[in-house]
């Protein structure tokens, strides 16, 4: 039988916390190790119990999950081969998501998501994936780029490396896609598109794939600075290349 995966589940509200950890302690694979109220205890549980994947709210009072992810990635027990954050939000387009997707967070997580959402959350994120919905990516991008329109020079220079399939799927990602929706869009195998992803990652410095669905959004759909339409006979323009 495969190891179960270890969850702690963190927030202020004792009854959301009892209802999270039996949805997944319901699971075959899912067991909760721990939970904890807020993020000073966050930060204390999982440096001792060292769980798979944190599942934590980001608003909570005295500490708040962004103040926990940033103290645990200082620490060095956030990332690939250690814990694997989960963001729980009511998407109001939380202020904090920007801030956690730069400090490491795997995915985010509405606080009204079904019990097959939460528990498949987890699940990719303990494979090392990000676990975003596409109503999720959605609303992350559509806050980060608010009052944006044009990629400055330094998300430009992130794309510099990469090849046109890498592209294509930064994307796609961008556009909210799993990976086996990209693999179906792209006619190639899941295992492909998972390489490119790798790649693409490491080489735009990105730390998720909500990061790189950001950044896609900023500097793969938007014309570079100083970028003009150069005027055709008869009025029409098309866009420098």
């Amino acid at each position: 039988m495969a190891e179960r995966i270890s969850v702690l589940v963190v927030d202020d509200e004792p009854v959301i916390r009892a209802g999270l950890s039996a949805i997944l302690d319901s699971q075959a694979d899912l067991t909760v190790v721990g939970t904890a109220g807020d993020g000073e205890e966050a930060v204390e549980a999982c440096t001792r119990l060292r769980p798979d994947v944190l599942l934590m709210d980001i608003r909570m009072p005295r500490r708040n999950g962004l103040w926990a992810l940033t103290e645990l990635g200082r620490r060095g027990l956030v990332g690939p081969g250690r814990c694997r954050v989960l963001m729980v939000t009511t998407f109001d387009l939380d202020e904090f998501v920007d801030d956690a997707l730069a400090a490491g967070a795997s995915g985010f997580l509405l606080k009204n998501s079904s019990y097959e959402e939460l528990a498949g959350a987890v699940r990719a994120a303990a494979a090392g994936h990000s676990a975003l919905s596409p109503l999720v990516t959605r609303r992350i991008i559509e806050g980060h780029l608010n009052g944006r329109q044009r990629p400055d020079g330094q998300e430009l220079a992130r794309l510099e490396h990469l090849t046109e399939r890498e592209r294509d799927v930064l994307g796609l990602i961008g556009e909210g896609l799993s990976n086996a929706e990209i693999a179906e869009r792209l006619v190639v195998s899941l295992h492909t598109v998972k390489t490119h992803v790798s790649r693409m990652l490491t080489k735009t410095g990105c730390r998720s794939r909500a990061q790189a669905a950001v950044l896609a959004r900023n500097a793969l759909s938007s014309p570079a600075p100083g970028d003009a339409a150069t005027p055709e006979p008869g009025g029409r323009g098309r866009p420098l290349e």
